[in-house]
């Protein structure tokens, strides 16, 4: 040890110590424990208890190394037990493996029951945690049954009645918006599904535009134009997809035009097939203007669902409308862009170009 370091006084070592600032902070992702040697006792950062001394604090990068120390276990803060947020974590986790194991959506108050809390604390926690209510998570998951059903049932009816719908009424009051389509065409992959597309080229590279009877479904970038075709054909197998002629060409010079000019606009009827959580997602950035940002945790914020950032974020990477939706004004909260579907390039490219409008 060198003289400077053995006449530095103790308080002085720990407040130099960069893991002193996140006890300070009380940062609940620090990743260390600390011990105060008065009490005898260790702790998380994040611990609510009086700020210790910092010439009785001593730092362990683990539990067990604490322990070993001779020191014992904050009682408040309990850090021999799983953290808070992962406590939480578990908890819903546990009430959506009992939502997925009911036939017909369990109710509020035996979900909050099951896992030890209020009902009204219950539901704001589930919806922070997964950007639905716990109806919505039921609602999609029986979205998702309907699809796999769908593609492995010998009739639609029994696809129906195995995904937990007590009647065909109830969902083909809805199939239209979960499927984009009626079951039965769903089920054939898309079959008897009219579907008219084009594929141009601008400055970005090549454009597939999609549309099918409820307006456009698919707009594409890349570099290929045969790749963007085949990404078409894997989405829709069974459709009817159509080569567009002059008319259906001019949606696309449209498309094009607005890739080019953004001050144009982009007016289009949207075909938009996605759970209840990307819809909102995707609502959210259509409202963000050209020319503006917004950060993964803006948007969350706005949707009402301040935890979900990373959902946010899959659900800005399974946007299939490139420009239309605008997932490309989406980046991360230090300004820097992060991953866009159709290359970080073409991302930079379409602000610079709405910047200047």
């Amino acid at each position: 040890m060198s003289t400077s370091t053995k006449n530095t006084p103790p308080a002085t070592m720990t407040e130099n110590d960069p893991r002193w600032s996140g006890v300070v902070a009380r940062d609940p992702e620090a990743q260390f424990f600390y011990a105060v040697k008065t009490t005898g006792v260790y702790c998380r950062p994040s611990c609510a208890a009086r700020l210790a001394r910092p010439e009785n604090v001593q730092f362990y990068q683990t539990q067990k190394a604490a322990e070993q120390a001779g020191f014992r276990p904050c009682k408040r803060c309990k850090p021999d037990q799983a953290p808070p947020a992962r406590q939480l974590a578990e908890k819903i986790a546990d009430a959506c493996r009992l939502i997925e194991s009911f036939e017909t959506p369990p109710g509020l108050e035996l979900l909050a029951q099951h896992v030890g809390l209020s009902t009204s604390h219950f539901h704001r926690l589930f919806k922070a945690a997964t950007g639905l209510t716990p109806k919505g998570y039921a609602a999609a998951h029986r979205t998702n049954l309907m699809r796999k059903q769908l593609n492995k049932s010998d009739t639609v009816t029994s696809a129906i009645y195995e995904a937990g719908y007590n009647s065909n009424s109830r969902f083909y009051e809805t199939s239209n918006e979960v499927l984009g389509m009626t079951p039965s065409n769903y089920r054939a992959g898309g079959d008897q599904t009219d579907i008219r597309f084009a594929v141009g080229e601008c400055s970005l590279g090549s454009i597939l535009v999609a549309q099918s009877g409820r307006g456009v479904c698919a707009i594409f970038l890349g570099a290929d134009p045969n790749a963007l075709v085949r990404e078409l054909q894997d989405q829709f197998p069974k459709a009817n997809l159509i080569g567009g002629d002059a008319s259906f060409e001019r949606l696309v010079a449209k498309v094009v035009g607005f890739i080019e000019a953004p001050a144009l606009g982009l007016d289009l009827p949207l075909d938009v097939r996605g759970t209840a959580f990307q819809q909102r997602v995707w609502q959210a950035l259509r409202n963000i203007p050209a020319g503006s940002t917004a950060s993964y945790t803006d948007m969350a914020k706005i949707i009402g669902s301040p935890k979900s950032v990373r959902a946010v974020a899959q659900a800005c990477g399974a946007n299939a409308l490139a420009v239309a939706i605008p997932c490309h004004r989406v980046v991360r909260s230090d300004g820097a862009l992060s991953g866009y579907r159709w290359g970080v390039e073409r991302k930079r490219a379409l602000l610079e170009r709405e910047a200047r409008s």
